[in-house]
């Protein structure tokens, strides 16, 4: 059996349907159906790569030489990554999927299974080579010519020959027989190999459980449990130039764990507890090493800045500043420890919940292993050999750094005094504080803040939107003066189109100018040049609210912190009347905007990936036909673009359909759009069965492209359409406190206008939504008949009880969203107790007449899956056509494959019954008792 194929392509291949008669999509074609995804691009832009992912089966990672435009196949693969040196690609591949499905059948175990092999491939002398049984691998991102990976534990190989004395060994004999090597596993570690790519020398550490390279300096730092006198438990650093091990701590036996290295290499940290007590409470100690030497401890729980009962955390991974004169840890209150002398019929396990806490009993359990491993971070000066302290108690703070956690300043955010009140509020505030952390000095910068400080690049500022005031502010660290950025702008900073009734989002920052001199605003079209001082007036750079176009930067350099004065940087700009998307350019020194780029009917990637030396760039573009396939350009050249990919040439065999924007004017007067998605040859003098699917907002979507894949929780455009039928989404306009009728007027006068169009078939309309289009569903088939049949997903139908319900996902109650986001009630329960009672489906169950299909899962951690049961429940005793399906375990949406493949097809039957008079299947006509359930499958 091949376990690895490699070949060669030209590119492009063409595929033609045979004898030009396309097909209908069915539910197997979905697993065919490929995503790419991890594009990247080599440092010196020569090569590509990418993965294609199938909905099942085996993935594939391509490399393509954009010199010579070649195709490499490195089929069951994945992980793949460029030396820095642009010299080699390297890339893990998988066993067959089917070769792991058979084994398993045969109940072979897991750590019997085929394993992952290794590739490094030479890019230029197009040599390979292949390393079987590696679990895992790094490489440096910044420096070449080294790979370490860790191996999979070797099986020891079973003596065939029937031994008949076997049993019978001299007792004395076996006493010399060598100790046998520990297991190697998680708990012990495995086998690290060190490989100079170039050489191909290679050295073995044995034990390994961590494993981290310095980004340029060239050293590997690893802990080890180890193996014998010779190789102990400890700390070690590899010189991957000089290819020695230098031992940083070792001992008979330890605890080693979270080591880091700095930047250049020259400085390692590391928690080793080295106690030979049988402690319950673990005495982890800092360590510090410089250029290899002997790490010394320098913080452990002795040390007198250390809190009573507080600890070293072990939880913590030290870290380094950018500028390597700081390292940062952890420290915590000592944990709370069971009494292990108490029986089990002793230990009482009762929740108290509290009026006056700040988070609810169920927020504490779904953070209980959070808190558990929380920790508070502490310093140390490198230079001045000196602690220092940044959070001194365990109320809940946020600390951000200055830009790569250089300078002695830190800001703290305390939320702890109003966490109760998110609860109803949605989002917690915060009082802002700087603190120096050499001196210890504190400062008080603003109380109450209502959003996310951060400091300006070099520091000089601090910033956040305030959205209580729907306003920029900025600190001046220099003054201690606060800017209010927003107040002297004749524009909108924030969201224009807020329809909740709470404060606005703000569109957010594009990017601070060099030495903090300006930064970059959006507001809803356009960039602004704002003065952090607020004294120059701001400046528009883009102007594209005339033409209603909004213009966003893209950053192509992950490490690049701020924009130069006299950069020209690249824009990506979409146009609100006709959804096309295209790029630009915007010279900072003249304030010059140029277009690169536009697809006037096709969506460009906002990702546009860059190579590291080179102008040579990765981007794809896309709408309803056009899979977003990978181009590549030279010099901004978007418009010369080649495609190098061709992910599912298959399309062309299928009938696809069409989409087109839609507009219409609501019952209230509103004028809306849609989207409307039409069949493959379609006929306007023919009437088609239509599936109205909608959430909020979507038209902006025009030009996305639409995979055929099992959907977790709505209909497939593209499959529908590739049926025969029309499908229609359209945008909702809310009014506050009446969300339910402000979807039942935008919604059905859409349906309405199409229906007078002549090419709908009246009698054959359904709708589908999950969650909140779940619950406009179920709102809407209460008020009209206008529809055959519905599916309606995790939806809310009786706010009522679902009011005080929990999010078991976060542990959060519910009482927000219903107050100030989604629902959009716009108060409380006691408040507006009618308009809870008129919103809910539930208490106007008795007017439906449409069948409805329900899909609710019982580990739902959104929505209660109890609205789910009490809306089956209402239907059923009044006799309505219901059913329920509930994917156990699952949560707001079936994940699974086999599940969400199933849901698809059986909401495909109720809508071909219901819709197209197909036959009614068995699921639908007969029972299915609890007994066959995961035995027979069905449909």
């Amino acid at each position: 059996m091949k376990h690895f194929i490699f070949s060669i392509l030209f590119f492009p291949c063409l595929v033609f349907a045979q004898n030009n008669i396309k097909k209908t999509l069915e539910h197997s074609d979905f697993k065919t159906w490929k995503k790419i995804e991890k594009t990247q691009i080599s440092n010196d832009g020569r090569w590509a790569s990418y993965q294609l992912t199938p909905g099942e089966g085996d993935v594939t990672t391509l490399l393509y030489d954009l010199e010579n435009k070649r195709e490499y196949i490195f089929s069951r693969s994945s992980e793949a990554q460029f030396s820095a040196d642009n010299q080699f690609f390297i890339a893990k591949i998988k066993p067959f999927t089917d070769t792991l499905k058979a084994q398993r059948r045969r109940k072979i175990k897991d750590d019997a299974l085929p394993k992952d092999t290794l590739c490094i491939y030479e890019l230029l002398e197009k040599k390979m080579l292949k390393i079987p049984n590696v679990k895992s691998y790094k490489m440096p991102e910044k420096w070449a010519t080294t790979i370490a990976f860790l191996r999979e534990p070797e099986k020891e190989k079973k003596d065939k020959k029937d031994d008949k004395n076997a049993a019978k060994k001299d007792s004395a004999a076996a006493k010399v027989l060598p100790k046998k090597k520990k297991d190697e596993n998680k708990d012990n570690g495995f086998r690290l190999s060190v490989r100079d790519l170039k050489s191909g020398v290679e050295k073995i550490y044995d034990y390994v459980k961590e494993y981290t390279f310095s980004e340029e300096g060239k050293k590997l730092a690893f802990l080890s449990t180890g193996i014998d006198t010779n190789f102990r438990s400890g700390a070690y650093l590899h010189d991957c130039e000089k290819q020695i091990l230098q031992t940083l701590k070792e001992t008979k036996k330890g605890n080693y764990k979270n080591i880091n290295i700095s930047k250049s290499g020259v400085y390692t940290s590391f928690l080793a507890d080295v106690d030979t007590t049988r402690a319950q409470i673990r005495p982890f100690s800092l360590f510090f090493s410089q250029n290899g030497s002997e790490a010394m401890s320098i913080f452990d729980n002795k040390n007198s800045l250390l809190a009573q009962n507080w600890i070293v955390s072990e939880y913590a991974t030290p870290s380094f500043s950018k500028d390597e004169k700081t390292i940062f840890w952890g420290i915590a209150p000592s944990p709370i420890l069971q009494d292990t002398l108490a029986l089990p019929e002793e230990v009482v396990n009762v929740e108290v919940w509290n009026y006056k806490d700040q988070r609810l009993y169920t927020q504490q359990n779904n953070q209980l292993e959070e808190d558990k491993k929380r920790n508070y971070p502490i310093a140390y000066s490198i230079e001045n050999q000196q602690i220092m302290s940044i959070v001194s108690d365990d109320s809940s703070k946020q600390v951000r750094y200055m830009t790569d956690r250089n300078g002695d300043w830190v800001l703290i955010s305390n939320d702890f005094n109003y966490r109760k009140e998110s609860s109803w509020e949605g989002f917690s505030y915060k009082d802002i504080f700087l603190k120096n952390i050499k001196t210890g000095e504190m400062k008080s910068v603003f109380q109450k803040a209502s959003g996310f400080p951060n400091f300006s690049p070099q520091g000089k500022y601090i910033y956040w939107y305030q959205a209580t005031d729907s306003a920029w502010l900025c600190y001046n660290r220099s003054n201690q003066k606060i800017v209010n950025l927003s107040k002297n702008i004749l524009t909108k900073l924030f969201d224009e189109e807020n329809d909740v009734p709470t404060n606005p989002d703000a569109y957010g920052i594009a990017a601070w100018l060099k030495d903090d001199e300006s930064l970059l605003i959006y507001d809803k079209y356009d960039l602004w040049k704002i003065d952090p001082n607020g004294e120059n007036t701001a400046q528009n750079l883009t102007k594209g609210r005339d033409k209603q176009t909004s213009y966003r930067y893209l950053n192509l350099d992950k490490d690049k912190k701020f924009i130069k004065p006299d950069d020209t940087i690249l824009l990506h700009y979409v146009s609100e009347n006709t959804k096309g998307e295209g790029y630009a350019t915007l010279d900072l020194r003249v304030n010059l905007l140029k277009s690169a780029h536009y697809e006037p009917l096709a969506a460009v990637s906002r990702n546009v990936i860059k190579a590291k030396n080179a102008d040579v760039y990765l981007f794809s573009k896309e709408n309803f036909r056009t899979f977003p396939d990978v181009l590549t350009c030279k010099n901004l050249n978007f418009s010369a673009a080649q495609k190098i990919s061709n992910a599912n040439p298959q399309q062309t065999n299928y009938t696809w359909g069409d989409i087109e924007l839609y507009e219409w004017t609501s019952s209230d007067g509103q004028r809306l759009k849609g989207l409307l998605v039409k069949p493959e040859g379609f006929d306007p003098k023919k009437k088609y069965p239509m599936i109205v699917n909608y959430y909020e907002r979507s038209s902006q979507g025009l030009n996305i492209h639409r995979t055929p894949e099992p959907h977790r929780s709505n209909i497939n455009y593209t499959f529908y359409a590739s049926r025969g039928y029309l499908v229609f989404n359209p945008d909702i306009v809310y009014k506050e406190g009446y969300p339910g009728e402000s979807a039942m007027n935008c919604l059905v006068s859409g349906v309405t206008s199409l229906i007078d169009k002549g090419f709908v078939d009246a009698q054959n309309v359904g709708i589908q939504g999950h969650s909140w289009g779940g619950y406009q569903t179920a709102y809407i088939i209460t008020r009209t008949n206008l529809f055959k049949c519905a599916e309606a997903g995790a939806p809310v139908v009786n706010m009522t009880s679902a009011y005080g319900g929990i999010r078991w996902e976060s542990g959060v109650v519910r009482q927000f969203q219903y107050e100030k986001q989604q629902s959009r009630i716009g108060g409380s329960l006691w408040e507006y107790p009618l308009r809870y009672l008129e919103n809910s489906p539930l208490f106007t169950l008795d007017k439906v007449k449409t069948p409805v299909l329900i899909l609710h899962n019982d580990k739902d951690g959104a929505v209660p899956w109890y609205q789910g049961i009490e809306y089956f429940t209402g239907l059923r005793r009044l006799g309505k056509p219901t059913w329920l399906l509930n994917y156990n375990d699952e949560p707001h949406w079936p994940l699974k494959w086999q599940n969400r493949l199933d849901f698809n097809v059986r909401m495909q039957e109720y809508f071909d019954f219901y819709l197209k008079g197909a036959k009614e299947p068995d699921w639908m006509k007969n029972s299915s008792p609890a007994i066959e359930k995961g035995i027979r499958k069905k449909p």
